[in-house]
């Protein structure tokens, strides 16, 4: 059976090959894009076909997800069936795996022609980075959002255009903890990962930045792709490829075992405490991006199932 992590690469050499068909711009880092969008293309897929590619490599990837943590049961009472968004039914499913596995939540939502959607959150006996995947579309574009999010307050937000963060001749002995907490973050944002990302964002046809809230800043690490382009067949193929690497990503991790596990009592409380407010700001960087999506009421709504409960402990035993 091949290993994760060579599905990984096989998966980033796919997208290189695709990318190599379109005309592509030069390597970029996600940093470093300017508001002018890229080389554009005319449209071909309808926003229908868009969600239903997306969906169907969400469900490869959900599976995949399943199959790496098998302890992973659902969660019914969150679980989407028969609500509607958008005035289109909307599917979200739901799962936890408290004690050893240690997955706080995974959500996959997905609305017909508006939006793809698949949220991790990993509980606190483990560093391994939470991932946040999701592309809402409209009749003629859609905005696709990639992080893997951080389990630690390394001042990400505080990153300089050059890829530098502010000294200790500038934020005093805070920088050292700070550029620790980076440091220990570093094994995941890898630069293999961080290119491969690159990669598909300058490939990307009639591709812009979408602008962060200071709710983004606060959430984001420091391999966040957001961008907005139109709705054409190769971006929609890109776009699935990229998502379903996340996911392969934050499997490999998983399997990786013992490597990212936290050693009992202080660590486990220490990152208890970080992920509750942190995922508490999630949510309200999720309202925010779903309000401007379906409106305040609705956008409201859609955060709060995609987003989980916010006050379960997955320190171990039953939720």
């Amino acid at each position: 059976k091949p290993s994760c992590q060579f599905l990984f690469a096989m998966k980033v050499e796919a997208l290189l090959l695709v990318a190599a068909a379109s005309p592509a711009a030069a390597f970029v880092s996600p940093r470093a894009f300017s508001a002018t969008p890229s080389h554009s293309t005319e449209l071909h897929a309808t926003a229908a076909e868009a969600t239903a590619a997306l969906e169907a490599a969400q469900e490869e990837s959900l599976a995949s997800v399943l199959a790496a943590v098998p302890e992973l049961a659902e969660k019914p009472d969150c679980a989407w069936t028969s609500e509607t968004v958008a005035g289109s039914p909307a599917v979200l499913k739901a799962y936890d795996a408290p004690g050893p596995p240690n997955v706080a939540w995974v959500s996959a939502l997905s609305v017909p022609s508006r939006l793809s959607s698949m949220t991790i959150f990993n509980g606190p006996l483990t560093d391994i980075p939470h991932l946040v995947s999701r592309c809402v579309v409209s009749d003629d574009s859609m905005e696709v959002l990639i992080d893997f999010r951080p389990r630690v307050n390394g001042a990400y937000d505080t990153v300089r255009p050059d890829g530098t963060y502010p000294g200790p001749d500038e934020i005093g002995r805070a920088y050292f903890a700070l550029s620790g907490a980076r440091k220990d973050m570093e094994k995941f944002y890898t630069p293999e990962l961080e290119g491969f990302y690159c990669d598909f964002a300058a490939a990307l046809e009639g591709v812009s930045p979408v602008l962060p809230t200071e709710l983004d800043l606060l959430t984001r690490g420091p391999l966040a792709v957001s961008l907005k382009m139109p709705v054409t067949d190769f971006n929609v193929q890109a776009v699935c490829a990229a998502r379903s690497a996340a996911v392969d990503a934050w499997v490999r991790w998983v399997l990786e075992g013992d490597e990212h596990v936290h050693r009992p009592g202080a660590p486990v409380n220490t990152q208890y405490v970080y992920d509750t407010k942190f995922r508490q700001n999630c949510y309200g960087a999720l309202a925010e991006a779903y309000g401007r999506a379906f409106g305040p009421e609705e956008g409201a709504k859609v955060a709060a199932a995609d987003s989980g409960p916010l006050d379960e402990g997955y320190v171990g035993g039953g939720s």
